[in-house]
């Protein structure tokens, strides 16, 4: 009696706040399986996948000078707020975005559950945290964009100039040029090695999705890689020559490239790879593992 006593009161000493530290990991859990967020989450690819093929068709737009429009994200979501419906479309991205960044942190949370390594599974977590403050930044700018009713600028130069007031600015915006860097790395990589297939449900794809949905990603996840890989070489030389204005974001990447020799097709290329990594995101939302 006296150890069986004993026992329940060292379950209620040491477990005490073990079955409320699993019950938040649980519901955590049971929400980042949930059937709203899964569909928040696949509409957030989506949107995703339209601001890409967006980008792409003003990248094309302003390589034979049809347009002098921005090529980035704020550029395309011009391009959905002039369209009749444009405002609603816009809320719905907000959610999408939203709700894939939510499943992010989630997924942060609980970590991968098929993930047998340790450090893999950390790493992953650490990956999925960032994306999805990335994706809160997005949502948040695109409320901004909404209630604003448009304009501004995404370039980095202003905010590189309010950093770069000191030697330590200077530093950390020199960190964040390489980290963008290795991010382009990293994608182009994983469009080599098409490692982006292990996410997609590859087995309920028709011959169709297969024949477009793999070299669509292949060269968007490349050429996002290579326009990545250049602004993040941008903001570097803009740490190491202590000027702002060498730091460009996406919009002044392709322009940058459009300036050089063969510039115009040069910037046609990567608006026909970003297009494609827009399709290639239309099947990741139809077919990725959530």
């Amino acid at each position: 009696m006296t150890v069986q006593t004993g026992g329940r009161f060292r379950h209620a000493v040491s477990g005490g706040r073990g079955p409320s530290a699993g019950g938040a990991k649980g519901a955590a859990r049971e929400a980042r399986h949930s059937r709203s967020l899964d569909i928040a989450a696949r509409i957030g690819l989506a949107g995703r996948g339209l601001v890409y093929l967006l980008i792409g068709v003003l990248a094309v737009e302003v390589a034979f000078g049809l347009s002098n429009a921005q090529t980035n994200r704020s550029g395309a979501l011009g391009q959905i707020k002039d369209k009749p419906f444009g405002s609603v479309v816009l809320v719905i991205l907000v959610v999408g975005f939203l709700g894939y960044a939510i499943w992010r942190l989630l997924d942060a949370a609980v970590g991968e559950q098929g993930e047998s390594d340790q450090k893999k599974r950390t790493a992953k977590r650490l990956v999925s945290a960032g994306r999805g403050v990335v994706y809160l930044a997005i949502a948040g700018s695109t409320i901004s964009f909404l209630t604003s009713g448009g304009g501004g600028s995404s370039e980095p130069a202003p905010w590189t100039a309010r950093v770069m007031r000191n030697d330590t600015g200077r530093v950390l915006v020199g960190f964040v040029g390489l980290v963008v860097i290795g991010i382009g790395v990293g994608m182009i990589v994983r469009g080599v090695k098409r490692k982006f297939e292990e996410k997609l449900k590859t087995g309920r794809m028709g011959p169709f999705a297969r024949r477009i949905a793999k070299p669509a990603g292949t060269v968007g996840y490349v050429v996002r890689g290579v326009v990545f890989g250049l602004v993040g070489v941008f903001v570097t030389k803009a740490a190491i020559e202590f000027d702002p204005q060498e730091a460009k974001g996406l919009d002044g990447t392709l322009r940058t490239l459009a300036g050089q020799a063969y510039g115009q097709w040069l910037l046609a290329l990567c608006a026909l790879g970003l297009a494609l990594f827009g399709v290639y995101s239309f099947f990741e939302a139809r077919y990725r593992r959530l």
